[in-house]
Protein backbone atom coordinates (compact mmCIF):
# COMPACT_ATOMS: atom_id res chain seq x y z
CA UNK A 1 0.00 0.00 0.00
CA UNK A 2 2.79 2.38 0.69
CA UNK A 3 4.29 1.78 -2.72
CA UNK A 4 1.01 2.44 -4.51
CA UNK A 5 0.51 5.64 -2.54
CA UNK A 6 3.87 6.94 -3.63
CA UNK A 7 3.14 5.99 -7.20
CA UNK A 8 0.04 8.21 -7.22
CA UNK A 9 2.02 11.20 -6.06
CA UNK A 10 2.64 12.77 -9.50
CA UNK A 11 2.94 16.51 -8.87
CA UNK A 12 5.17 18.55 -6.56
CA UNK A 13 5.25 22.37 -6.76
CA UNK A 14 7.39 25.08 -5.28
CA UNK A 15 6.80 28.80 -5.11
CA UNK A 16 7.83 30.73 -8.28
CA UNK A 17 9.26 27.52 -9.84
CA UNK A 18 8.30 25.20 -12.71
CA UNK A 19 5.75 22.47 -12.26
CA UNK A 20 7.59 19.15 -11.79
CA UNK A 21 5.85 16.15 -13.34
CA UNK A 22 6.60 12.55 -12.36
CA UNK A 23 4.66 9.61 -13.75
CA UNK A 24 7.17 6.89 -12.95
CA UNK A 25 6.91 4.73 -9.84
CA UNK A 26 9.20 5.67 -6.99
CA UNK A 27 10.97 3.01 -4.94
CA UNK A 28 9.41 2.44 -1.58
CA UNK A 29 12.52 3.47 0.24
CA UNK A 30 12.39 7.08 -1.10
CA UNK A 31 10.68 9.75 0.92
CA UNK A 32 8.29 12.28 -0.60
CA UNK A 33 9.97 15.60 -1.52
CA UNK A 34 10.03 18.12 1.27
CA UNK A 35 8.56 21.49 0.20
CA UNK A 36 10.92 24.49 0.63
CA UNK A 37 10.58 26.75 3.60
CA UNK A 38 8.62 29.93 2.92
CA UNK A 39 10.74 33.05 2.37
CA UNK A 40 9.97 36.68 2.82
CA UNK A 41 9.61 38.70 -0.41
CA UNK A 42 10.25 42.49 -0.28
CA UNK A 43 8.00 45.00 -2.02
CA UNK A 44 9.10 44.95 -5.63
CA UNK A 45 8.58 46.72 -8.92
CA UNK A 46 8.52 43.66 -11.22
CA UNK A 47 9.59 43.73 -14.82
CA UNK A 48 7.25 41.76 -17.05
CA UNK A 49 8.63 38.93 -19.13
CA UNK A 50 6.81 38.00 -22.30
CA UNK A 51 6.31 34.29 -22.73
CA UNK A 52 6.22 32.60 -26.11
CA UNK A 53 3.32 30.42 -27.12
CA UNK A 54 5.04 27.08 -26.48
CA UNK A 55 7.38 27.94 -23.61
CA UNK A 56 6.93 28.77 -19.97
CA UNK A 57 8.23 32.20 -18.90
CA UNK A 58 11.96 32.27 -18.13
CA UNK A 59 13.30 34.92 -15.76
CA UNK A 60 16.87 35.83 -16.59
CA UNK A 61 19.34 37.31 -14.17
CA UNK A 62 18.89 40.72 -15.83
CA UNK A 63 15.07 40.58 -15.48
CA UNK A 64 14.87 39.53 -11.85
CA UNK A 65 12.54 41.71 -9.77
CA UNK A 66 14.19 44.84 -8.39
CA UNK A 67 13.09 46.29 -5.12
CA UNK A 68 12.01 49.90 -4.82
CA UNK A 69 14.93 50.62 -2.54
CA UNK A 70 17.38 49.15 -5.06
CA UNK A 71 15.84 51.17 -7.90
CA UNK A 72 16.09 54.43 -5.95
CA UNK A 73 19.67 53.62 -5.10
CA UNK A 74 20.51 53.07 -8.79
CA UNK A 75 19.00 56.41 -9.73
CA UNK A 76 21.14 58.13 -7.12
CA UNK A 77 24.25 56.51 -8.59
CA UNK A 78 23.38 57.26 -12.24
CA UNK A 79 25.38 60.18 -13.62
CA UNK A 80 23.34 62.92 -15.28
CA UNK A 81 23.93 63.56 -19.00
CA UNK A 82 26.42 66.29 -19.88
CA UNK A 83 23.64 68.42 -21.41
CA UNK A 84 21.66 68.31 -18.17
CA UNK A 85 24.78 69.33 -16.26
CA UNK A 86 25.31 72.28 -18.58
CA UNK A 87 21.68 73.36 -18.26
CA UNK A 88 21.86 73.08 -14.50
CA UNK A 89 25.06 75.09 -14.45
CA UNK A 90 23.53 77.72 -16.75
CA UNK A 91 20.39 77.98 -14.62
CA UNK A 92 22.47 78.41 -11.50
CA UNK A 93 24.63 81.14 -13.03
CA UNK A 94 21.97 82.87 -15.12
CA UNK A 95 20.05 84.34 -12.20
CA UNK A 96 17.67 86.94 -13.55
CA UNK A 97 15.69 89.76 -12.06
CA UNK A 98 13.89 92.82 -13.41
CA UNK A 99 14.61 96.14 -11.76
CA UNK A 100 14.51 99.85 -12.57
CA UNK A 101 18.01 101.22 -13.18
CA UNK A 102 19.04 104.88 -13.62
CA UNK A 103 20.25 105.65 -17.13
CA UNK A 104 23.65 106.82 -15.89
CA UNK A 105 24.23 103.37 -14.36
CA UNK A 106 23.82 101.64 -17.76
CA UNK A 107 27.12 101.58 -19.66
CA UNK A 108 27.19 100.63 -23.36
CA UNK A 109 28.62 97.26 -24.28
CA UNK A 110 32.37 97.41 -24.81
CA UNK A 111 33.26 97.60 -28.53
CA UNK A 112 29.59 97.54 -29.44
CA UNK A 113 29.62 97.32 -33.28
CA UNK A 114 26.06 98.55 -33.90
CA UNK A 115 25.19 102.19 -34.42
CA UNK A 116 21.99 103.99 -33.50
CA UNK A 117 20.60 105.81 -36.53
CA UNK A 118 18.37 108.73 -35.64
CA UNK A 119 16.02 108.16 -38.55
CA UNK A 120 12.22 108.16 -38.90
CA UNK A 121 11.87 104.81 -37.14
CA UNK A 122 13.94 106.07 -34.23
CA UNK A 123 11.71 109.14 -33.87
CA UNK A 124 8.67 106.85 -33.84
CA UNK A 125 10.31 104.90 -31.00
CA UNK A 126 10.85 108.13 -29.05
CA UNK A 127 7.18 109.11 -29.51
CA UNK A 128 6.05 105.63 -28.45
CA UNK A 129 8.14 105.80 -25.26
CA UNK A 130 6.73 109.23 -24.44
CA UNK A 131 3.23 107.83 -24.75
CA UNK A 132 3.54 104.32 -23.32
CA UNK A 133 6.96 104.05 -21.69
CA UNK A 134 9.33 101.10 -22.13
CA UNK A 135 7.22 97.98 -22.71
CA UNK A 136 10.07 95.46 -22.98
CA UNK A 137 12.94 95.58 -20.47
CA UNK A 138 16.47 95.98 -21.81
CA UNK A 139 19.02 93.28 -20.94
CA UNK A 140 22.15 94.02 -18.94
CA UNK A 141 24.69 92.29 -16.71
CA UNK A 142 26.27 93.56 -13.51
CA UNK A 143 29.60 95.33 -14.01
CA UNK A 144 31.43 97.31 -11.37
CA UNK A 145 29.00 99.53 -9.49
CA UNK A 146 26.58 99.60 -12.42
CA UNK A 147 25.47 97.53 -15.37
CA UNK A 148 26.64 96.83 -18.92
CA UNK A 149 23.99 96.84 -21.63
CA UNK A 150 23.65 93.64 -23.65
CA UNK A 151 20.68 94.72 -25.76
CA UNK A 152 18.65 97.91 -25.69
CA UNK A 153 21.15 100.63 -26.70
CA UNK A 154 18.60 102.13 -29.08
CA UNK A 155 15.87 102.11 -26.42
CA UNK A 156 18.19 103.68 -23.87
CA UNK A 157 18.97 106.63 -26.16
CA UNK A 158 15.31 107.01 -27.10
CA UNK A 159 14.33 106.94 -23.41
CA UNK A 160 16.84 109.68 -22.64
CA UNK A 161 15.43 111.85 -25.42
CA UNK A 162 11.90 111.10 -24.21
CA UNK A 163 12.83 112.40 -20.74
CA UNK A 164 12.98 109.15 -18.76
CA UNK A 165 15.45 108.82 -15.91
CA UNK A 166 15.27 105.06 -15.38
CA UNK A 167 14.78 101.95 -17.47
CA UNK A 168 13.30 98.53 -16.64
CA UNK A 169 16.27 96.19 -16.89
CA UNK A 170 16.42 92.41 -16.99
CA UNK A 171 19.65 91.81 -15.05
CA UNK A 172 21.34 88.56 -15.98
CA UNK A 173 24.65 87.07 -14.84
CA UNK A 174 26.80 86.27 -17.89
CA UNK A 175 30.37 85.43 -18.77
CA UNK A 176 32.14 87.61 -21.33
CA UNK A 177 31.56 85.03 -24.07
CA UNK A 178 27.88 84.61 -23.21
CA UNK A 179 27.43 88.37 -23.17
CA UNK A 180 29.06 88.82 -26.60
CA UNK A 181 26.95 86.07 -28.17
CA UNK A 182 23.75 87.44 -26.65
CA UNK A 183 24.61 90.98 -27.75
CA UNK A 184 25.23 89.90 -31.35
CA UNK A 185 22.15 87.66 -31.56
CA UNK A 186 19.83 90.35 -30.20
CA UNK A 187 21.04 93.11 -32.52
CA UNK A 188 21.99 91.55 -35.83
CA UNK A 189 18.41 90.79 -36.89
CA UNK A 190 17.65 94.50 -37.28
CA UNK A 191 16.67 95.92 -40.64
CA UNK A 192 19.09 98.11 -42.61
CA UNK A 193 22.16 96.76 -40.87
CA UNK A 194 25.43 98.07 -42.32
CA UNK A 195 28.11 95.74 -43.76
CA UNK A 196 30.64 97.01 -41.20
CA UNK A 197 28.23 96.29 -38.33
CA UNK A 198 27.65 92.76 -39.52
CA UNK A 199 31.38 92.24 -40.13
CA UNK A 200 32.48 93.17 -36.61
CA UNK A 201 29.48 91.39 -35.04
CA UNK A 202 30.36 88.14 -36.82
CA UNK A 203 34.00 88.48 -35.80
CA UNK A 204 33.13 89.11 -32.15
CA UNK A 205 30.82 86.09 -32.06
CA UNK A 206 33.38 83.89 -33.83
CA UNK A 207 36.07 84.82 -31.30
CA UNK A 208 33.66 84.18 -28.42
CA UNK A 209 32.69 80.75 -29.76
CA UNK A 210 36.31 79.78 -30.28
CA UNK A 211 37.18 80.82 -26.73
CA UNK A 212 34.31 78.68 -25.44
CA UNK A 213 35.56 75.70 -27.45
CA UNK A 214 39.13 76.03 -26.28
CA UNK A 215 42.17 74.79 -28.14
CA UNK A 216 41.36 72.03 -30.70
CA UNK A 217 42.83 68.58 -30.13
CA UNK A 218 45.54 67.15 -32.38
CA UNK A 219 42.92 65.02 -34.14
CA UNK A 220 40.65 68.03 -34.74
CA UNK A 221 43.46 70.14 -36.20
CA UNK A 222 44.69 73.62 -35.44
CA UNK A 223 43.39 75.48 -38.48
CA UNK A 224 39.58 75.40 -38.34
CA UNK A 225 38.00 75.25 -34.85
CA UNK A 226 34.67 73.46 -34.93
CA UNK A 227 31.52 73.38 -32.85
CA UNK A 228 29.68 70.06 -32.45
CA UNK A 229 31.35 68.73 -35.57
CA UNK A 230 30.79 71.97 -37.55
CA UNK A 231 32.91 74.99 -38.34
CA UNK A 232 32.32 77.90 -36.01
CA UNK A 233 31.54 80.05 -39.05
CA UNK A 234 28.96 77.46 -40.15
CA UNK A 235 27.25 77.67 -36.75
CA UNK A 236 27.07 81.47 -37.09
CA UNK A 237 25.78 81.19 -40.65
CA UNK A 238 23.03 78.77 -39.66
CA UNK A 239 21.81 81.20 -37.02
CA UNK A 240 21.48 84.03 -39.53
CA UNK A 241 20.68 82.21 -42.78
CA UNK A 242 24.08 82.54 -44.46
CA UNK A 243 26.76 80.12 -45.62
CA UNK A 244 30.02 79.85 -43.71
CA UNK A 245 31.79 81.26 -46.78
CA UNK A 246 29.64 84.40 -46.62
CA UNK A 247 30.36 84.75 -42.90
CA UNK A 248 34.08 84.55 -43.70
CA UNK A 249 33.71 87.23 -46.39
CA UNK A 250 32.02 89.60 -43.94
CA UNK A 251 34.76 89.02 -41.37
CA UNK A 252 37.36 89.87 -44.04
CA UNK A 253 35.90 93.40 -44.17
CA UNK A 254 37.29 94.04 -40.69
CA UNK A 255 40.76 94.07 -42.32
CA UNK A 256 39.91 97.21 -44.33
CA UNK A 257 41.14 100.62 -43.22
CA UNK A 258 38.31 102.77 -41.79
CA UNK A 259 38.07 105.02 -44.87
CA UNK A 260 37.54 102.09 -47.25
CA UNK A 261 35.13 100.40 -44.85
CA UNK A 262 33.07 103.58 -44.69
CA UNK A 263 32.91 103.60 -48.49
CA UNK A 264 31.51 100.06 -48.32
CA UNK A 265 28.80 101.23 -45.89
CA UNK A 266 28.04 104.14 -48.22
CA UNK A 267 27.87 101.72 -51.18
CA UNK A 268 30.64 103.52 -53.01
CA UNK A 269 32.58 100.24 -53.06
CA UNK A 270 30.66 97.04 -53.74
CA UNK A 271 30.82 94.14 -51.29
CA UNK A 272 32.77 91.60 -53.39
CA UNK A 273 35.47 94.05 -54.54
CA UNK A 274 35.84 95.17 -50.92
CA UNK A 275 36.50 91.58 -49.83
CA UNK A 276 39.31 91.32 -52.40
CA UNK A 277 40.79 94.68 -51.36
CA UNK A 278 40.88 93.53 -47.72
CA UNK A 279 43.79 91.24 -48.65
CA UNK A 280 45.99 94.25 -49.44
CA UNK A 281 48.39 95.38 -46.68
CA UNK A 282 47.23 98.45 -44.79
CA UNK A 283 49.83 100.72 -46.44
CA UNK A 284 48.69 99.55 -49.89
CA UNK A 285 45.10 100.28 -48.95
CA UNK A 286 46.08 103.82 -48.00
CA UNK A 287 47.90 104.18 -51.33
CA UNK A 288 44.82 102.84 -53.15
CA UNK A 289 42.62 105.38 -51.39
CA UNK A 290 44.78 108.19 -52.76
CA UNK A 291 44.62 106.71 -56.26
CA UNK A 292 40.84 106.40 -56.05
CA UNK A 293 40.50 110.02 -54.95
CA UNK A 294 42.76 111.19 -57.78
CA UNK A 295 40.83 109.24 -60.42
CA UNK A 296 37.42 109.80 -58.78
CA UNK A 297 36.67 106.13 -59.32
CA UNK A 298 36.47 102.87 -57.40
CA UNK A 299 37.74 99.46 -58.55
CA UNK A 300 35.44 96.82 -59.99
CA UNK A 301 35.63 93.18 -58.91
CA UNK A 302 38.00 92.31 -61.76
CA UNK A 303 40.22 95.29 -60.95
CA UNK A 304 40.23 94.45 -57.23
CA UNK A 305 41.25 90.87 -58.03
CA UNK A 306 44.06 92.19 -60.24
CA UNK A 307 45.27 94.49 -57.46
CA UNK A 308 45.22 91.59 -54.99
CA UNK A 309 47.21 89.35 -57.36
CA UNK A 310 49.83 92.04 -58.09
CA UNK A 311 50.23 92.78 -54.38
CA UNK A 312 50.84 89.10 -53.66
CA UNK A 313 53.31 88.63 -56.53
CA UNK A 314 55.48 91.68 -55.91
CA UNK A 315 55.62 95.43 -55.35
CA UNK A 316 52.51 97.42 -56.21
CA UNK A 317 52.99 101.17 -56.56
CA UNK A 318 50.47 103.99 -56.84
CA UNK A 319 51.09 104.49 -60.57
CA UNK A 320 50.13 100.88 -61.27
CA UNK A 321 47.03 101.27 -59.12
CA UNK A 322 45.95 104.38 -61.02
CA UNK A 323 46.49 102.65 -64.38
CA UNK A 324 44.29 99.75 -63.29
CA UNK A 325 41.55 102.04 -61.98
CA UNK A 326 41.55 104.00 -65.27
CA UNK A 327 40.56 100.89 -67.19
CA UNK A 328 37.01 101.09 -68.43
CA UNK A 329 34.57 99.00 -66.46
CA UNK A 330 31.65 97.16 -67.97
CA UNK A 331 29.24 99.02 -65.72
CA UNK A 332 30.72 102.40 -66.61
CA UNK A 333 29.70 102.34 -70.27
CA UNK A 334 27.21 105.10 -70.99
CA UNK A 335 23.63 103.91 -71.03
CA UNK A 336 20.25 105.54 -71.53
CA UNK A 337 17.47 104.43 -69.22
CA UNK A 338 13.82 104.94 -70.11
CA UNK A 339 11.07 104.27 -67.55
CA UNK A 340 9.13 101.19 -68.58
CA UNK A 341 5.77 102.78 -67.75
CA UNK A 342 6.33 105.57 -70.30
CA UNK A 343 7.22 103.11 -73.06
CA UNK A 344 4.27 100.87 -72.25
CA UNK A 345 1.89 103.84 -72.33
CA UNK A 346 2.99 104.55 -75.91
CA UNK A 347 3.12 100.97 -77.23
CA UNK A 348 -0.17 99.95 -75.62
CA UNK A 349 0.99 96.32 -75.54
CA UNK A 350 3.60 94.14 -73.93
CA UNK A 351 6.67 93.27 -75.98
CA UNK A 352 9.72 91.18 -75.18
CA UNK A 353 12.70 93.38 -74.19
CA UNK A 354 14.56 92.73 -77.47
CA UNK A 355 11.54 93.62 -79.64
CA UNK A 356 10.92 96.69 -77.51
CA UNK A 357 14.54 97.80 -78.01
CA UNK A 358 14.28 97.28 -81.80
CA UNK A 359 10.99 99.17 -81.90
CA UNK A 360 12.45 102.16 -80.01
CA UNK A 361 15.57 102.27 -82.21
CA UNK A 362 13.45 102.09 -85.38
CA UNK A 363 11.24 104.89 -84.09
CA UNK A 364 14.32 107.02 -83.33
CA UNK A 365 15.72 106.41 -86.83
CA UNK A 366 12.41 107.39 -88.48
CA UNK A 367 12.18 110.48 -86.31
CA UNK A 368 15.77 111.44 -87.15
CA UNK A 369 14.98 111.13 -90.89
CA UNK A 370 11.97 113.40 -90.46
CA UNK A 371 14.10 115.98 -88.67
CA UNK A 372 16.72 115.93 -91.42
CA UNK A 373 14.03 116.27 -94.08
CA UNK A 374 12.51 119.22 -92.21
CA UNK A 375 15.91 120.90 -92.02
CA UNK A 376 16.40 120.49 -95.81
CA UNK A 377 12.96 121.91 -96.49
CA UNK A 378 13.73 124.94 -94.31
CA UNK A 379 17.07 125.54 -96.09
CA UNK A 380 15.39 125.31 -99.52
CA UNK A 381 12.72 127.75 -98.43
CA UNK A 382 15.31 130.20 -97.16
CA UNK A 383 17.29 129.91 -100.42
CA UNK A 384 14.35 131.05 -102.49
Amino acid sequence: MKESTITKTTLATTANEKVITNTSARPSFLKPPIPPEPRTVPITMPKFVMATANHAPQISERDKPITLAERVGEQDKTEAPAECKQNAKASSTAKERVTNVPLDKLAPFEKHPFRVAKDTDFQKLVDSIKESGILIPVIARPKGDGYELISGHRRKLAAAIAGLNTLPVLVREMTNEQAIIAMVDSNIQRENILPSEKAFAYKMKLDALNRQLGRPTEKEGQVVPHYSGKRSTAVIGENFGESYKQVQRYIRLTELIPQLLQMVDERKIAFNPAVELSHLPKEKQTMLLSAMEAEESTPSLAQAQKLKALSADGPLDEATMMAIIREQKANQKEQIKIPYDRVRAILKKDLPPKEMEDFILKAIEDYAKRLRQRERNERDRDAR
